[in-house]
């Protein structure tokens, strides 16, 4: 992003219950068009754990649900549980929720390639809007940027307030890109 485009000074410390965790590829984290990275910059409860470097050993204590929590991992599997209300108040504890980032086949993958999140339960989001990344196209009609399901998981877990400030951050990050371009946001 252009130094006078940048959002990095906008980007708010929001709170969650909800602990954030995103597995990715090490070759992920660099890129322009990963948007998991700003979710990470947002949530003070939050962190990045990369797997896959040929250099570093991976280590899975990183991947560990703390005691009091519970673990989940968002998944676009098909037998994943609906991430919903009822699953949410069905356990008190705060969740650690594990988020895959990379393209949908690899997030599909992550889970069986590293073992601490081979038996942690699998939730999905419901249908809802359709994306507003408008940078790239998606492959499926429900794809979502990786900030953008996080965002969401957040509205079912935290509540609405979580959910709007960190889409806020998101539709930020997008018109500054768009701008970059000389593109404005279309109108949805």
């Amino acid at each position: 992003m252009h130094a006078d485009r940048c959002i990095c000074a906008a980007i708010p410390a929001i709170e969650t219950r909800t602990r954030v965790v995103l597995v990715m590829h090490h070759r992920e984290l660099k890129k322009t068009t990963n948007t998991g990275t700003l979710a990470q910059k947002a949530l003070v409860n939050s962190a990045i754990v990369t797997w896959g470097h040929p250099e570093e050993a991976h280590d899975d204590t990183l991947l560990a649900v703390p005691p009091g929590r519970r673990g989940l991992v968002l998944s676009p599997a098909a037998d994943a549980l609906p991430l919903d209300a009822a699953l949410a108040a069905a356990d008190p504890r705060p969740v650690t929720l594990f988020v895959p980032d990379g393209s949908w086949r690899q997030a599909m993958k992550i889970p069986r390639r590293l073992p601490a999140l081979a038996d942690l339960p699998r939730v999905t989001l419901a249908a809802g809007a359709p994306t507003a990344y408008h940078l790239r196209e998606e492959v499926r009609s429900f794809g979502l940027a990786t900030i953008e399901a996080i965002a969401r998981a957040l509205g079912v877990l935290d509540g609405p307030a979580a959910q709007a400030a960190l889409e806020a951050v998101f539709d930020a990050m997008v018109a500054a890109t768009l701008a970059t371009r000389g593109r404005a946001v279309p109108d949805a």
